[in-house]
Parts: structure tokens; sequence; C-alpha cells
């Protein structure tokens, strides 16, 4: 005769980790119990995601004895078991259970993207609002001043890393992409060389990935100074930059929306290419040592995009190096522009309104084609390199 011996769950403290639950109850457990312990144990988090029906077609076992395994580990059901499951893995679940929730609801496809721009616009529009006019010029005038630039990205960061570094890459002379085919091991490689005067910009959103962490916390010490992009100052990232850059990047149903990091992105480039010295002889000439490249359709007048170059031009050229209000206002409004700009061009998409960025563009160049037939048509840094 096989008796079930139950924890009292008043005889466990209420954080006792599931784990420990197991493994105590263990020897009391039935063989079925057992066989659910054990694919516990060895799938801790696809078992946090499952339904208790899910749960009891994997084990193979009846609802009532995945009822009966939580109460044998001291909870008053499944719920609560599955509660204790998820404790930890909580922000690694959240898209999942968003994804669950609207497969549940019935949606058209065009409903599901507009919420989805709608997300973006709320995203950049904090952002925008959370801009701080001290950071922002700290920010550009450390990637001016730098000796050498390391931008740092892993996983879905290490594309953001990329974009990064192509922006930057025509207006400082030494950029690099840390993390290449040798991954993690390669960058501290790299990151090893660096020294008072460089510069790393390291770019972390959920689901931060640890070894960025690591790597950021190995640089502390070093005189390397370190700009951060992350989301909250709850990031695992945020205390270890000297400067901090937060974009929110609260998504719907992915783990993260990139659109409001993308738009972030082009703004500190834009900043840059505003404060660099000879940014237009060097867009010029990079330009013109791409041409063979180009699509010949874009060099056409008609195509011609906004000149960002030429309105560089005709801004004055600060002194880099000295830190002044108007070109801390400058540096601020410039990415404040670049941020509200993409909000525009979203909320346009969201209520199928005419772009008013593409606006812009459009009287950019009408006017472009109304002039000497001479000048020759500059590209912009978006467009210097596919």
């Amino acid at each position: 005769m096989h008796f079930n011996f139950m924890i009292d769950a008043d005889s466990l403290p209420a954080d006792l980790p599931l784990t420990e639950r197991i493994v105590r109850a263990m020897p009391e457990l039935t063989p079925a119990q057992q066989r659910m312990a054990a694919f516990v144990l060895d799938n801790t988090f696809r078992a946090a995601t499952m339904r208790i029906d899910e749960f009891a077609d994997a084990v193979g076992v009846s609802l009532a004895t995945v009822n009966r395994f939580a109460r044998a580990l001291g909870f008053d059901g499944y719920p609560q078991c599955r509660a204790a499951m998820v404790r930890g893995y909580e922000a690694t679940l959240a898209p999942i259970e968003s994804l669950r929730t609207s497969k549940a609801q019935a949606s058209d496809s065009a409903d599901v993207m507009a919420a989805s721009l709608a997300q973006a616009i709320e995203n950049l529009d904090w952002t925008r609002r959370a801009l701080d006019a001290g950071t922002c010029e700290r920010a550009i005038e450390s990637i001016l001043q730098a000796h050498r630039i390391y931008v740092l990205g892993l996983g879905a960061s290490g594309y953001l890393a990329g974009l990064l570094h192509h922006g930057l890459d025509p207006y400082c002379e030494n950029v690099q992409s840390v993390v290449g085919a040798g991954g993690s091991t390669h960058a501290a490689r790299q990151l090893f060389k660096l020294r008072e005067g460089d510069l790393v910009i390291a770019l972390g959103f959920p689901r931060y990935v640890s070894d960025t962490v690591t790597l950021c916390r190995r640089l502390r010490g070093r005189g390397v100074s370190v700009m951060v992009l992350t989301d909250s100052p709850t990031s695992p990232l945020a205390p270890l930059g000297d400067i901090v850059i937060f974009v929110r990047s609260k998504p719907r149903l992915s783990s993260n929306s990139e659109a409001s990091v993308l738009a972030m992105i082009d703004a500190i480039c834009d900043a840059v290419a505003q404060r660099a010295k000879h940014a237009v002889d060097r867009a010029t000439e990079l330009t013109d040592f791409l041409l063979p490249w180009i699509d010949s359709a874009s060099q056409s007048p008609s195509n011609a995009p906004v000149n960002v170059a030429r309105a560089v031009a005709r801004a004055p050229s600060p002194v880099v190096g000295r830190v002044a209000t108007t070109a801390a206002t400058a540096t601020t409004t410039n990415t404040v522009k670049s941020l509200s700009n993409a909000a525009a061009a979203a909320t346009a998409s969201t209520q199928g309104a005419p772009n008013p960025v593409h606006q812009t563009a459009s009287r950019h160049s009408s006017h472009a084609s109304t002039a000497s037939s001479a000048t020759p048509v500059s590209l912009d840094r978006k467009d210097k390199a596919s």
C-alpha cells in the first residue's frame, strides 16, 4: 500500500525555491509525480510557459494528477505551482504571455500593425521628452573627442550596434564594431586594448545579454569612458555607464521594440554630423568615391534626398572641445528634431495621412531641381552606402 505524504504548506517558507520543494518532496512522490518533477527540473523555463493541459500532455498524465502534484509540493493547486516556476523569469516570459493573449483575440493584420506603430510612437514620444541637454552634449562631445570608438552590442543589439557604427564612420577617424566572428571572447580581446581617451558605446535592451554587462563591468577602473544606450534606470547596464541615454523600447508582442532605438541612433549620428569638423568635405569625398556603387536612379535630381551636408555647411562651425551653451542647445535641438520626425512619420502611417517628413523632403527636392544645373547633387549620410 502506498502512502502519499504531502508537504505541509504552512511549514515551508513562502519564498522557498521550487527546486528545493521538489528535492524535499521527491522521496514521497508517486512514480507519475516523480516523472513530472523530473520534467520541471530539466525544463523549468519550458514548464513555466505551459498551461495545465499542455503540461499534462507533455508528461502524459491527467489534469487531476497535475493538481495532485502541485499539492504534494505544498501549493493549493497548479496555478500557484506555475507562479513559482515563473518566478525569476517574469521579464523573459512577458513577451510570450503577450503573444499568447494576442493570439487568443481575433484581429486583422492591419489592426495589429497599427497597434505596433502606435506603441512605437509612444516610445518615441517618451524618449524625446526624456532628453537632457547636458547629457546630449556630453555624449556628442565624447564621440568627437575620442581617440578610438568601439561600438559594443550582443544578441539583437549587435544589429543596432552595426547601424550605429555605420552612421558614425563617415565622421569619426577610428570607429569599430567590437563583436565579430569571434564572439564575446574576441570582444574582450579588443576591449583589452583600450586606454584612457578611448570610448566604448554599449547598447543593451531587453532581453539583456549578460556578456555585454560583464564586458562593461571589466572596463571599470581602466580609464575608458563608457556610453550606454539602454531602456531604463533598472537596466543592468545603467550603473556601468559614464554617460547613459535612455531609449524607451517597450514592445507589444516581441521582447523589445527597436524602432525608437533606431531613431535615437539616427539622432546621434545627425548631431555628430552637425558638430564634426570638415563634415561636408568628408561627405563629399566619400560620396564621390562611392559613386560607382550607387544606383544611377538615386542620383536623379527628382530623387535627391534632403541635403544634410549643405545644411551643415550653412550652420556656424563650433570649436570642437569647447562646451558652449549654444552648442549644447544645437545638439539637443537636432536630436529632438530627428526623434520628432520619426514620431511624425509613424503617426502619419497609423492615420493614413501624408507623411510630413516626406513632404519636407519633396520641398527640398523641388528646390534643388530649380537650382543651377551645374551644382552637383550631394547625397545624404544614409545614402552614402547600402
